[in-house]
């Protein structure tokens, strides 16, 4: 087994932390600026689910406050450190400096600026070192100006975003940015395809306005386009057989909403439009992708002390690949890739959560695209199909209180989770054509992760 000095370490110091503190929030920079605890805006104290408390602060750009303490610079720390262990050991290592299998790292040290930055604009920029792949990068960035009106007894809330990845204005956890899982192991084997709303992160730059009518429908629309070459080196986020948005790529959100008595509900759509030049390649022409998503929310707080979700994700790509299949890097004009995502979960008293997740792929058959010969990485018969069943279990002890200093300086979340993976890359038995299953990469993740 390899375990890093650093890596037990940071396991050491979390386990001292969880003896010695009894209270804390996340982002501490959010909880000192509002004197709530984490628990009203966040369902298990910790993380990217949302309360209806969250998406509001959210929506009004990060600028609510308690009325202290308004010219603090809202910073916060983040650091996780995991385990993994495959069923199977990857035979080259998991990735540079790491072993076969059961491996420790820290998977990532962020600091972020988050929070009011004047009565009208808030922050959320995160600036991130990679354990695994031993960078810095600039990581999710959205930054906001929001305001509101009442005509007529019509409530307005509208604002406008600066940020760096579609979907991480949004105020659900159902869209990719951050969509479930919330921590992931680095070092397991992932499935090969992936929409273009996913895989732009920290790569483009754009701008979105947004409304909120009488807290129930939200519409929110912009662009996006990709950053110079230098500014990605800049930022550490460059990758040369990246594609690249050609021109504007255009993105819209509408949402309906609505509580009552405890409940919380949710039925939305998003979409992204982009027309890229494959691996940067110019003088081909451009590949077009349509992206349509549709997603659902529902929650159950009227009890603190048991709280019940369900959400659904569905995410269709139509392709148009005129440029890759003259390029040879295609093997049809034609196709697409289906997404679906549903979770369960359950939180009691805000500390113990359990979440139960099944994610699916499917789409049309490429050998040029996905078929790529490599052991464990690879697809033997270019079919993108892959299916898989996640179970979490967490406890997050702190989060509940802000009535110390220690409330709004430190947050802690333990997490172990398990995934099953039905089928791979296409395929369930040798999917690589190097002899692996699709169940030598299913997954038993270990993660502690602490803001500050």
């Amino acid at each position: 087994m390899i375990v890093s000095k650093n890596a037990m370490s940071v396991f050491g110091f979390f386990f001292i932390f969880l003896l010695l503190n009894s209270h804390a929030n996340a982002l501490p920079s959010f909880a000192r600026q509002t004197g709530m605890p984490c628990s009203s805006c966040h369902v298990q104290s910790f993380g990217p689910n949302l309360t209806s408390v969250g998406r509001n602060f959210k929506l009004r750009g990060y600028t609510q406050t308690d009325g202290n303490n308004n010219n603090i610079i809202p910073l916060s720390g983040m650091i996780r450190g995991s385990f993994t262990h495959t069923q199977q050991g990857q035979a080259d290592g998991a990735a540079d400096r790491f072993g076969k299998n059961n491996n420790a790292t820290i998977d990532e040290a962020a600091i972020f600026l988050a929070g009011r930055l004047t009565s009208k604009i808030g922050a959320f920029v995160e600036g991130t070192y990679d354990g695994v792949e031993n960078i810095g990068v600039l990581d999710n960035t959205d930054i906001r100006y929001a305001d509101q009106f009442d005509f007529a007894g019509q409530n307005m809330i509208f604002g406008m975003t600066a940020n760096n990845n579609p979907t991480v204005s949004d105020l659900w956890n159902t869209t990719p940015a951050w969509g479930f899982p919330w921590s992931s192991s680095p070092l397991a084997p992932t499935q090969a395809a992936a929409n273009l709303i996913e895989s732009l992160r920290s790569q483009v730059i754009g701008a979105t306005g947004y409304m909120m009518l009488n807290n129930f429908l939200y519409i929110e629309a912009g662009g996006y386009t990709s950053l110079a070459k230098n500014a990605q080196k800049g930022i550490g986020v460059f990758d040369a057989e990246q594609a690249r948005l050609n021109g504007g790529a255009p993105y819209w959100r509408i949402a309906l909403q609505k509580d009552w008595n405890g409940h919380y509900g949710s039925i939305g759509s998003f979409g992204l439009h982009g027309d890229v030049n494959p691996q940067r390649i110019t003088g081909a022409g451009t590949d077009r992708y349509d992206d349509f998503g549709f997603d659902l929310t529902y929650q159950y707080l009227a009890n603190p002390i048991h709280i019940y979700e369900f959400t659904a994700t569905y995410l269709r790509e139509n392709r148009n690949m005129r440029a890759s299949s003259a390029l040879g890097l295609a093997d049809k004009i034609k196709s697409n890739l289906d997404t679906v995502r549903l979770r369960a979960g359950y939180t009691f008293q805000q500390t113990y959560g359990l979440n139960l997740f099944y994610n699916q792929t499917t789409g049309t058959a490429d050998t040029f695209i996905y078929g790529f010969g490599d052991p464990i990485s690879g697809n033997r018969t270019g079919n993108p199909n892959s299916q898989a069943f996640t179970a979490e279990a967490s406890y997050t002890p702190f989060g509940k209180s802000s009535a110390s200093v220690m409330g709004t300086f430190v947050n802690l979340r333990l997490a172990v989770q398990y995934v099953h993976n039905f089928k791979f890359n296409g395929n369930v038995h040798n999917y690589d054509g190097f002899g692996r299953n699709a169940v030598n990469n299913d997954t038993l993740y270990f993660n502690a992760w602490m803001a500050f």
